[in-house]
């Protein structure tokens, strides 16, 4: 594993796939927690017939694949339920994200996940760096990608960490409250900073 590790996290619509693509490009290595969550679940793996036997069959679609969409509204309708969900996933989530931390050849990583600050995942990292935008603009924009109403958005954002305890929690905090050319000047600033943070030019971590 890289000796330094940057989370980077937030909430649904926030903008970290857009803020990881742009570190990507910069030549620092992504691991996506919500890829290394899909390859686990994957048609054919031990995951998910053992979450076809916990939530049912309706989970499954016809090609043999995760329906994605009938598993949230049932985790997110109900905390518990979306406890068991987690069980089945998050070790196999957890140690799928050390390998591919471990493989990194850059001179720091980014481990991208909303769940970064909620769980085991948190102590990969170093520093958070949150990416964060007001609640409407987290409806507006996950609506739009996701084709999916309002309610359901809100439902997600309720079940996440709320904004102001992910703001607490946080070492760097980028508001994307603005275009994408201003996103990614934010973040070629901090680029430069954990460039030297991860080269050993602060004497700090």
């Amino acid at each position: 594993m890289p000796a330094k590790v940057v989370g980077l996290t937030g909430g649904i619509g926030a903008g970290k796939t857009q803020a990881s693509n742009y570190l990507h490009a910069l030549g620092v290595t992504i691991v996506d927690a919500d890829v290394i969550a899909r390859e686990v679940v994957a048609a054919g793996q031990p995951a998910l017939a053992h979450i076809a036997q916990t939530f049912g069959n309706t989970v499954i679609s016809p090609d043999g694949t995760l329906n994605r969409r009938a598993l949230r509204q049932i985790v997110f309708a109900d905390p518990q339920r979306r406890l068991q969900l987690e069980a089945i996933t998050h070790p196999l989530i957890f140690s799928g994200i050390q390998r591919a931390l471990a493989a990194s050849q850059s001179a720091y990583s980014v481990l991208v996940s909303p769940l970064l600050l909620e769980g085991q995942q948190r102590n990969l990292v170093q520093r958070v760096l949150l990416v964060d935008c007001s609640t409407q603009q987290q409806l507006d924009r996950a609506t739009l990608r996701d084709q999916q109403s309002t309610v359901a958005i809100q439902r997600i954002i309720d079940a996440q960490l709320p904004r102001a305890q992910r703001q607490q929690l946080a070492d760097d905090i980028i508001l994307n409250d603005g275009s994408l050319a201003e996103l990614q000047q934010k973040l070629d600033t901090l680029h430069q900073f954990y460039l030297a943070w991860a080269l050993g030019g602060l004497g700090h971590t």
